[in-house]
């Protein structure tokens, strides 16, 4: 059968490829350490779900506004606006089934057929299919490890031009944890202007920082708002990845584009999701603090253990929850390493080629576990490699 090209390019996400191949060793008996999947292991948040448990008792289970209630968008304007410093109307939120919509959605509203778009390298695989899906032609950055991850802006500045419609960002980053500084963000701020591009900022783990970091958005900066699509979330900051909600921030009158690609796709967001969503940006915010302190103490654990560990070397990330150790020293690729350690040490992780040909050299652990768990993990794989 023949299939539209637009979808040639497509692939399964690694973490999901991975976690296959691990359920398999399982079901045939083996003990597995999982470390590819990135989601908190925390549960929602016990007020959170309550209120999704009574919006469904009083029938709160009907189609909604494609961009979600306006009540939801009032209460995640006034919250997102203020933690980034800027003003958000209501009319510039878009609420959406999980965050991706809001990556997608844009790009298709934005990106022509031979437009370029800049993207992060190693980076979520989403981007350079939404990008191919859009007929755009996918532009990868290198993230320096020297720079903790962030944008190599020397080859940033010899790739943007005239054709560049929208550069990506993502900081915190996955799958390195690197927080773009805000010098860094000020000279692609500049570059975005001068070549009339648009950005689209990834803040899906902006909550999630550590050591007193405050992770800066490239919306607040002079002259960004109006050319600005931040993609935000519930998923990991309420520890809400199978309720489904996500959002983005941008001017009105995308947000009118944005929705009707929703109207004609996934209609509208779960109607009792949305007032779980209220009551997590509304109400008490103290379960955060402590997620993210406990991610914080099972980081440094993570990064010391993996530092012992012949032939590896691991940064400490600056925030989401996961470690992209450098096993270069190894002398085997990521993948190769990656099945290595599934098969023989039963620890499931990520090759950093599955983020794309900057990420060879890398692995990717999620932290999003006990630490009993990651000390576990990490013994496993000295065992094999020490």
């Amino acid at each position: 059968m023949a299939y539209a090209k637009r979808t040639h390019h497509l692939a399964p996400e690694g973490a999901y490829h991975v976690l296959a191949k691990a359920g398999a060793l399982e079901a045939a008996g083996k003990e597995i350490v999982h470390f590819e999947i990135g989601q908190p292991d925390y549960d929602t948040f016990s007020n959170v779900s309550l209120a999704g448990i009574k919006a469904i008792a009083e029938g709160k289970t009907r189609y909604t506004h494609p961009a979600g209630m306006v009540e939801l968008r009032e209460a995640i304007a006034e919250d997102a606006g203020r933690r980034r410093g800027i003003k958000i109307s209501p009319d510039e939120v878009v609420v959406s089934p999980g965050g991706k919509p809001n990556l997608f959605f844009p790009t298709l509203a934005l990106v022509e057929p031979g437009d370029e778009v800049i993207y992060p390298n190693p980076g979520f695989p989403t981007y350079e299919a939404m990008i191919g899906v859009a007929g755009g032609v996918a532009v990868p950055v290198p993230l320096l490890e020297e720079n903790s991850f962030s944008f190599d802006l020397d080859a940033f500045d010899r790739l943007i031009n005239e054709r560049t419609k929208l550069i990506i960002l993502n900081s915190p980053s996955n799958p390195t944890g690197g927080v773009i500084p805000r010098r860094d963000l000020e000279h692609i701020a500049m570059q975005a202007q001068k070549f009339n591009a648009w950005v689209m900022s990834d803040e899906i783990y902006a909550r999630i920082s550590y050591d007193g970091l405050q992770v800066f958005s490239i919306a607040s900066l002079p002259g960004m708002r109006e050319r600005t699509i931040i993609v935000d979330g519930f998923s990991k900051t309420y520890a809400m990845t199978g309720w489904r909600l996500g959002y983005g921030i941008m001017p009105a009158q995308l947000c009118d584009r944005v929705g009707l690609l929703l109207t004609h796709s996934l209609g509208s967001t779960a109607h009792f999701t949305q007032f779980a969503g209220i009551e997590a940006v509304a109400g008490p915010q103290d379960m955060v603090d402590e997620m993210v302190a406990e991610y914080e103490r099972r980081r440094d654990v993570i990064v010391a253990g993996l530092n012992s560990i012949p032939g590896f070397s691991c940064r400490k990330p600056e925030g989401a929850f996961y470690a992209f150790p450098n096993i270069t020293k190894t002398g085997m690729t990521s993948a190769a390493l990656a099945d290595l350690i599934l098969e023989k040490a039963g620890v499931a992780l990520l090759p950093g080629s599955c983020f794309g040909e900057y990420g060879e050299g890398y692995l990717r652990l999620s932290y999003a576990t006990s630490i009993p768990t990651i000390e576990k993990g990490l013994a496993r794989i000295h065992a094999i490699l020490g």
